[in-house]
């Protein structure tokens, strides 16, 4: 680029020296400027006009390229910065989900102070359409955990229990499961019936509560709690809530339907009970 310019400015100056040298012959001649430095001027005035207008361009060219330069340098400066400010947001929600995490443990720690509990954190989900479950992070290698615990939430709902024990993981089946089933009372009532996952409810997230007696007293809105009754769960961990009550298609009993007092798929951090005082 600047050779070109270079060029251009030598062609002028070019021009410039014969216009001087004419101008001079002729003063010394014809005491004027003369003919042949006229003709000159007249004839090199649009080259003139042309290469000014050319070296004019390829000035605000060349401007323009050292321009170009240095937005690509502030460019570069942005994006290292917006990066920067990336990771930073990204360490400040780990340390809030940290924080999070150590105050549900805290906190499921003095409302449950007779049980004895790990935490856990929910891994794979069932991709299965005939199942309910996903795997956490605990085994028999990292913890003392085994089959039939209970797994909750930190407020102490019921979310499923330990199916399998792996070395380093397990599986949870959930109360949605069909393979789940417990005992619990409803209401305020000492009113027991047995929660159960059901084929078709769990694809819409509900299970059911069934075999309770003719004459109890259940309505939407009543609350579903475990019983403890048998030692497998504990008593009082929250179930669900009564939607709907209705009576089999044979006829004969009612059922009830249950939503979940926690979406059991979508939990992250759980707890599992290992040890609990065993109802009388």
């Amino acid at each position: 680029m600047k050779t070109l310019l270079n060029r251009k400015t030598v062609i002028i100056a070019s021009i410039a020296v014969l216009i001087a040298i004419s101008t001079i012959v002729s003063i010394n001649v014809w005491g004027t400027v003369g003919p042949v430095t006229s003709a000159v001027n007249t004839i090199s005035r649009p080259l003139r006009a042309l290469a000014s207008v050319i070296t004019g361009t390829f000035e605000n060219i060349y401007d323009s390229i050292y321009k170009y330069d240095d937005l690509m340098v502030d460019y570069e400066r942005a994006l290292l910065r917006m990066t920067e400010l990336e990771q930073a947001y990204r360490d400040y929600i780990a340390i809030s989900d940290e924080n999070t995490r150590l105050r549900e443990l805290l906190g499921f720690a003095e409302r449950h102070g007779g049980y004895e509990h790990v935490d856990a954190f929910a891994d794979t989900r069932s991709g299965s359409n005939w199942s309910s479950s996903f795997s956490i992070d605990l085994g028999r290698v990292n913890s003392n955990i085994s089959r039939g615990n209970a797994v909750v939430s930190e407020f102490g709902m019921l979310i499923g229990q330990i199916s399998e024990v792996g070395a380093t993981n397990s599986t949870v089946i959930t109360i949605l499961d069909t393979s789940f089933s417990a005992g619990v009372f409803i209401g305020d009532s000492s009113g027991r019936a047995t929660a159960k996952g059901d084929f078709t409810l769990m694809r819409n997230g509900l299970l059911m509560l069934d075999f309770f007696d003719a004459d109890l007293i259940v309505r939407p809105g009543d609350s579903v709690v475990t019983s403890g009754i048998g030692g497998v769960l504990p008593s009082g961990l929250f179930v669900g809530e009564v939607v709907e009550v209705l009576r089999h298609d044979t006829g004969i009993g009612r059922y009830a339907i249950v939503r979940p007092m926690r979406d059991v798929m979508t939990i992250e951090h759980v707890f599992v009970i290992t040890g609990f005082e065993t109802a009388e």
